[in-house]
């Protein structure tokens, strides 16, 4: 089908919407942009993808061989709701040992179906409409559609370029009365800043003051570079009763696609978590939660193996991107990094990246889908570097080309 076909089939599509049957709450949602990239890099065919964030090597090798045998040993129908015990319990020792975290995991645990499912349960469970909720920008896109689906009000917190600062003044404008909760995402996508202990410290005191929870997104946390420190917000003075932390397998076993997760909350915070978590989707995958209760009972050099590797492969990519041409923002953790576009001369985001996926065949992600207002990150494009090293230089082979 021509690209023009393909359009046509769509606007029909849409002239056929019935508005009757719409919901108000997803009017407004458009496709991911992240996900529409790594679909038009497949659809061309012989693209090298840095827009989503999945690696293109193997998980561990003790991983997948317990998967399977948790397959062969019959593990393949419902575990407990809110998550097996084996998994449970490998969570809580894990949690003490990295950050002194004793958590119950009979009252305080819950594994979902990945940290996407953790973060929208969390919200369902917290909120009501009308309530406000203060994201930091540029923000993971998901967060947009997860405070629309809540019907709460999203409040935002602008990070500057090139350290990803926020300004003091402006975040305590944010709070008031109405204020639910924050969202912290942190090493965070797509920035790759990692929020220092006296930054978490003014959230928290704000936290404390207005008498809101903070949702904590920590999906990269042993992703980290040049000496960086991930500190839960939940372990700071008086937070561990208001923080929600969710976290995935995901990124640090290299398994995005087993979507098993897990939020970490106070008893009764995580009873309505629980109650939200089982009505949406019942429970993770059982053969996959025995898998990862042996990943999370991996040793430490694991984990500074796993930052090693990482530090790498940014140093890699940001050597590609400069000799490129974009102006690079030294990310401290995650395995992203956001760039500059400008040089180019190009109107938007949106052209430049289909220009560069036609020229070069390198796909990435417009910076505009980070921002609420599109247009402050029509200058941006985030590249994605969890990949082989020879993916890495075949990217820099194409992109000369620019």
């Amino acid at each position: 089908m021509t690209s023009s076909a393909r359009e046509s089939v769509l606007a029909a599509a849409l002239a056929s919407e019935r508005p009757r049957f719409r919901s108000r709450r997803t009017a407004g949602f458009v496709e991911s942009v992240i996900r529409e990239m790594t679909r038009l890099a497949l659809a061309r065919g012989d693209a090298v993808n840095l827009a989503q964030g999945f690696p293109d090597f193997a998980a561990p090798g003790v991983l997948k061989r317990a998967a399977v045998d948790a397959i062969q040993a019959d593990i393949n129908q419902y575990a407990i709701t809110w998550g097996a015990k084996p998994l449970r319990d490998a969570i809580a020792r894990k949690y003490a040992h990295w950050y002194g975290l004793e958590l119950d995991p009979e009252a305080e645990i819950t594994v979902c179906c990945g940290a996407t499912e953790g973060m929208i349960a969390s919200l369902l469970a917290v909120t009501n409409p009308g309530d406000e909720i203060i994201v930091f920008e540029p923000y993971y896109e998901n967060y947009l559609p997860d405070t629309e689906l809540c019907s709460a009000v999203r409040r935002v917190v602008t990070l500057h370029a090139p350290a990803w600062t926020f300004d003091p003044v402006e975040l305590r404008r944010a709070f008031n009365p109405r204020t639910k909760a924050v969202i912290l995402n942190t090493p965070n996508n797509p920035t790759g800043k990692v929020f220092s202990r006296a930054e978490l410290e003014q959230i928290a005191a704000l936290a404390r003051e207005f008498d809101v929870l903070v949702i904590t997104d920590e999906i990269y946390e042993h992703i980290l570079y040049d000496g960086a420190r991930h500190v839960p917000v939940m372990t700071l003075p008086g937070m561990r009763e208001r923080a929600v932390l969710v976290n995935s397998m995901s990124k640090t076993y290299s398994v995005t696609g087993w979507r098993v997760g897990w939020v970490l909350a106070a008893p009764d915070l995580t009873s309505s978590i629980r109650k939200v978590h089982d009505f949406l989707t019942v429970g993770a995958a059982s053969p996959l939660q025995a898998a990862g209760a042996l990943a999370l009972s991996l040793p430490d050099d694991y984990y500074a193996r796993l930052s090693a590797d990482y530090q790498s492969r940014r140093d890699k990519i940001l050597g590609v991107l400069e000799r490129a041409g974009f102006r690079c923002f030294r990310p401290a953790g995650a395995y992203y990094v956001m760039t500059a576009i400008s040089t180019f001369g190009f109107a938007d985001d949106y052209a430049f990246v289909r220009h560069m996926l036609d020229r070069t065949g390198v796909a990435a992600v417009p910076g505009s889908s980070f921002f609420s207002n599109p247009s402050d990150g029509r200058d941006m494009v985030r590249f994605c570097f969890c990949k082989k090293d020879e993916t890495l230089e075949e990217a820099g082979a194409r992109l000369a080309r620019l």
